[in-house]
Formats: structure tokens, C-alpha cells, sequence
């Protein structure tokens, strides 16, 4: 009835896009070495365990990536035949590359789903379930998962609650006649859209905060236990040792927690507000 596809866009060069928050260069070999080893720690292992594997996970890397990255690459995805490494040139051949392919692995489905994922952050095991079960053969329908985790690795280790609306963990329901895929725009422009349904009573995604993120910066809030859901965010056994250990305890950051949760909730607010007057303009 559909296919799934799981979309990462990982090292494109983005005329756009060149440095981190840190002013750091973007897309040197020391900037693929880190985000390969938070691929590898955090997002591999979430998407790779998940309880439905009914899906192609499609990565997208640039053509100019060194051989021995494209070695280390392939060798990640080897025991999974479902992901599949794509070399393109740059962001400009992105979504059409996507479609591309879609259009051609998807002929005999009536519909696709379209999911995305940044290539450090993490997944709930069951989260392409839960996408899945929303599919009632519509035509078009995004599905706005609200509620996740904020997890700082770097330098110090703190977690969190987040709920953040129009986020890049946001999915595409559509009938297969062109589809644009859930790429078609960046993930805030779904603000405009009215076809759209919200999952509010799970947290399906944990947002992984670094160093050398380039916009995110740690905003969660409240007392959450590592141990309570290790089980269902499964990471590498070196990281869920490390954060175990020398995560920070939420008494040591009592006072940034109530802020964070002030500023979530009163982002998470407005944003609704001004979709529900209609201050976004509407598709």
C-alpha cells in the first residue's frame, strides 16, 4: 500500500551553510571524523534498532567526500540493506535525487511515506511504527511529532524534555502522483501548511546537543532519568556507559531547567497561537 523512506542529508556542501555556531569551518575532515562518530554513537544505532524495519533508510553524502570517509561509510551500513549511501553534487541535486529514486523504487505503491532525520540526533525504537499506524491513505498529510528529549553531550552532560513544533523529525504522508517528499521545504515551513496532525502523547526524538551544532543550543527541562529510557533510545554501549556515568544530576541544574522550560513552552505556545489566528499564511 506504501513505501517508507527515512531521509538524512549528511555532508552537502550549502553555499548557505559554512560554519558552525563556534564560527568553526563546516565540511573539513576534522568536521566529518566528529559528526561520523555522533553518527555512529547516536543516530546509526537508534535507527538500526528500530521494532519495524519495514522501511529504506536513503543518506545522502557529498561526491567530494574523501575515500577513506566513503570506506567507513559503507562499511556502518554494510550489515543493513535497507540504508543506502547516495554520492550527489551539493545540496542544489538534493531533493531531486531523492525524488529520483523514490520515483523509481515506489512505481507499483499508491503511496509513500516520507520521514526525516539529521544524521547526530536519535529515534525512539518504535518511532517508524508510530508514524506508520498514522497512515489512513491520505492524500497528502504531515505528522508533527511535538514531544522529544534534548541530551547534551558536550562539555557537559544534561538531559532533558523538549517539545518543539514544525521540528526536522517530521514526517509526509502522500499519494504517489509526483510526490514532493517531506523534503520539499525546510522543516519550519511546514507552519504554512494545513494539512497537518500532531503526535503529542509520545517523545519519539532526542535532539543530540554538541559543540559543533549550528543553530541548536541545550534548552531541556525537568528531572529525566537515563536509565528510564536508555531502553528505548538506543545508542552505542561506549556512549550509554559514558552518559551514565558523568551525567549531570538535575539538581546541579535546577534554575537553567525552570528557564528552559519557561522558554520551550512559551515558544511551543506562540508558535500554536499564531497558527490557529492564522497568522502563518496557509497552502
Amino acid at each position: 500500500m506504501f513505501k517508507h523512506y527515512l531521509i538524512t542529508r549528511f555532508n552537502l556542501k550549502n553555499k548557505n551553510w559554512d560554519v558552525t555556531k563556534n564560527n568553526e569551518t563546516l565540511l573539513t575532515r576534522e568536521w566529518m571524523t566528529h559528526r561520523i562518530g555522533l553518527f555512529s554513537n547516536f543516530c546509526l544505532p537508534s535507527v538500526a534498532s528500530q521494532t519495524n524495519t519495514d522501511f529504506q533508510w536513503l543518506l545522502f553524502f557529498d561526491t567530494t567526500t574523501d575515500a577513506d570517509f566513503k570506506t567507513e561509510i559503507e562499511a556502518l551500513l554494510k550489515p543493513y540493506p535497507h540504508f543506502k549511501a547516495f554520492y550527489i553534487n551539493g545540496m542544489d541535486a538534493f531533493h531531486s535525487s531523492i525524488k529520483s529514486y523514490i520515483a523509481e523504487d515506489s512505481k507499483d505503491s499508491p503511496y509513500i511515506i516520507t520521514s526525516r532525520i539529521d544524521n547526530d540526533d536519535c529515534i525512539r525504537k518504535d518511532y517508524i511504527a508510530t508514524i506508520q499506524q498514522q497512515f489512513k491513505s491520505q492524500d497528502f498529510m504531515a505528522i508533527d511529532i511535538l514531544k522529544g528529549y534534548s541530551l547534551q553531550v558536550s562539555p557537559d552532560i544534561m538531559l532533558g524534555k523538549k517539545e518543539h513544533i514544525f521540528n526536522p523529525f517530521i514526517s509526509l504522508i502522500e499519494k504517489n502522483d509526483t510526490p514532493k517528499t517531506v523534503w520539499f521545504s525546510d522543516h519550519n515551513m511546514w507552519k504554512k501548511e494545513s494539512r497537518r496532525v500532531e503526535i503529542a502523547n509520545q517523545r519519539l526524538w532526542m535532539s543530540i546537543i554538541h559543540e559543533k551544532n549550528k543553530v541548536n543550543e541545550f534548552d531541556g527541562y525537568d528531572n529525566v532519568s537515563w536509565d528510564a529510557i536508555k531502553t528505548d533510545f538506543i545508542v552505542s554501549d561506549d556512549i550509554n556507559a559514558k552518559v551514565s556515568k558523568h551525567i549531570i544530576p538535575h539538581k546541579e541544574w535546577r534554575y537553567l531547567s525552570f528557564k528552559n522550560k519557561l522558554y520551550v513552552n512559551y515558544v511551543l505556545m506562540s508558535k500554536k497561537l499564531k497558527k490557529a489566528v492564522g497568522l502563518y499564511k496557509i497552502k
